[in-house]
């Protein structure tokens, strides 16, 4: 064990030391036992699959599907959020032989949890890295791997700074499976040796493209105003509701009946989105959770609740998908794609390096203001352009997907090379 894991061990005994706890079972609001270490009954020897919220539930959702139709294994898989928790519930019931919530990154509750899960293979999805289990797992010669990892610019600097501590971390992982170069690059500046790095593309690809097989437009087509145009901001954050809001005005001069759906990628800002519109007396706004099917009088829907914009896409005409306007990396642009709507977004979608190539085909579009958001609004409701759009979109993803299948394979593969080197 290195330095630096001295010292993050005793900065965490001391959290935990010091009322750490009593402050987290605040925060989780209710029974934390799972987190503290106390798992249950756990199917023998699985393969255990971390993925800290919803978009990781997403991008592990495929790859867990894999797992069960190629193998023995049985498979459990750990969340952080209560958000993620339900996606998994949503995209995996029936599929994972358990359920649970990842352990408190602290010695004795990860010693814990590993003494009674005792996984063969640990698989942690896109920037999931917990020094002290991935620590323990070393320790304990059960290997450990990253699946469609990725590091924001944010978190790559982040980490650069303190280069001598995720050294050590990264080292604890015996192959580390990423969506692009970009990935690639990143990890390897870090001092990851180029060979324990895969290039797999973007499981979380395949994981939308099995969704999109039971995804259907009527679901939401009850917002739409007869046949006016529905648009759909995707996963906004703070400063881009105004814009968008701003952007529909526009748009509405054209289209008198339009109707605009917002997304917050955090619902608990759903009545700070509805505040955005609160100025202007040609447009009402109005939650979601507060409109009946068939009676909708409100010109914006601002949408509380989660899992739904995968399948509000589908019912839109155009879409704009967020945090690309405001420094927060971006949203997916995959799930709009996917049913042939170019994912116009902001400059800002460093989370998502593929994006650009998306622009080239014609999948994706950059926009950086109001104006220019409402002319690519309109532009994409024009009969020859929406043709053109699914032409373009298909021809996108014809390039893509396996990226589950690639990573399972380069599992297997080691943990066959490992079985022979033990014979």
């Amino acid at each position: 064990m290195n330095i630096g894991m001295g010292i993050y061990r005793v900065i965490s005994g001391a959290f935990f030391g010091l009322g750490g706890l009593q402050i987290l079972r605040r925060k989780y609001k209710g029974d934390i036992s799972e987190r503290i270490g106390h798992v249950g009954n756990i199917p023998a020897s699985p393969v255990w699959v971390h993925a800290v919220s919803v978009g990781e539930v997403q991008s592990a959702s495929s790859l867990i599907r894999r797992i069960k139709s190629r193998s023995s294994y049985p498979c459990i898989i750990s969340t952080v959020t209560p958000t993620g928790r339900e996606m998994a519930e949503k995209l995996l019931s029936g599929v994972a032989d358990r359920m649970i919530y990842s352990p408190f990154d602290s010695k004795r509750f990860v010693s814990r949890s590993l003494a009674s899960i005792k996984p063969s293979i640990y698989i942690t999805m896109e920037t999931e890295l917990w020094p002290e289990i991935l620590t323990q797992l070393k320790a304990r010669n059960v290997p450990a791997f990253l699946a469609n990892g990725r590091l924001s610019d944010k978190s790559f600097h982040r980490m650069r700074r303190t280069k001598f501590f995720w050294r050590g971390v990264l080292d604890c992982l015996n192959k580390l499976m990423v969506r692009f170069d970009e990935d690639k690059n990143k990890f390897m500046a870090l001092g990851v040796p180029s060979e324990k790095i895969i290039v797999t593309g973007d499981c979380k690809v395949d994981t939308l493209l099995d969704r999109r097989k039971f995804t259907s437009p009527d679901k939401w087509s009850w917002l739409k105003n007869g046949k006016a145009p529905l648009f759909t901001a995707g996963s906004t954050h703070a400063g881009e509701d105004e814009i968008v809001i701003s952007a529909f005005r526009m748009v509405r001069r054209t289209f008198p009946g339009a109707r605009l759906a917002i997304v917050p990628r955090h619902p608990e800002r759903a009545l700070m989105t509805i505040a955005a519109a609160l100025p202007y007396d040609d447009v009402h706004a109005e939650l979601l959770s507060r409109i009946e099917p068939g009676r909708v009088s409100a010109d914006i829907i601002v949408v509380d609740r989660i899992g739904v914009l995968f399948d509000l896409y589908a019912a839109s005409d155009a879409v704009f998908v967020g945090g690309s306007l405001v420094e927060k990396g971006g949203q997916n642009p995959f799930e709009p794609a996917l049913f042939g709507l170019p994912a116009i977004h902001g400059p800002c979608m460093t989370d998502f390096p593929d994006t650009s190539r998306m622009d080239s085909f014609g999948a994706a579009l950059c926009v950086h203001n109001d104006s220019e958001l409402s002319r690519a609004w309109c532009e994409c409701l024009a009969p020859e352009n929406v043709k053109l759009s699914m032409k373009n979109c298909n021809s996108y993803f014809s390039t893509l997907g396996g990226a589950a299948k690639k990573t399972w394979d380069e599992i297997e593969a080691y943990m066959l090379d490992r079985k022979n080197d033990r014979a």
